[in-house]
């Protein structure tokens, strides 16, 4: 893990963060920013807003094979017992 000490400019003045980076991250994030010559912070900056500007997955909506929609799976199963739990604490 890297500590990044961002600087940001806001307004009228700089703000300075610091964020903790995996190193893989920290390693693709600094060869995006020497490719593009910017700096690490403006290259966090505008991957960020790439991400967030992206268009949405589309939900993954399965059927079984009588037509019922499910549930992705997740890994996690959902008993009878965590339904009822769930259930009594709104009674």
């Amino acid at each position: 893990m890297r500590m990044v000490l961002l600087s940001i400019l806001v307004h009228d003045g700089y703000m300075r963060t610091n964020v903790t980076l995996d190193d893989d991250v920290h390693q693709l994030a600094s060869h995006y920013a020497a490719a593009k010559g910017i700096t690490l912070g403006a290259a966090i900056g505008e991957l960020i807003r790439k991400a967030e500007a992206a268009p949405p997955s589309p939900p993954d909506i399965r059927r079984s094979s009588s037509g019922l929609a499910m549930f992705p799976p997740s890994g996690q199963v959902l008993t009878s017992k965590m339904v009822k739990e769930a259930e009594s604490a709104f009674e």
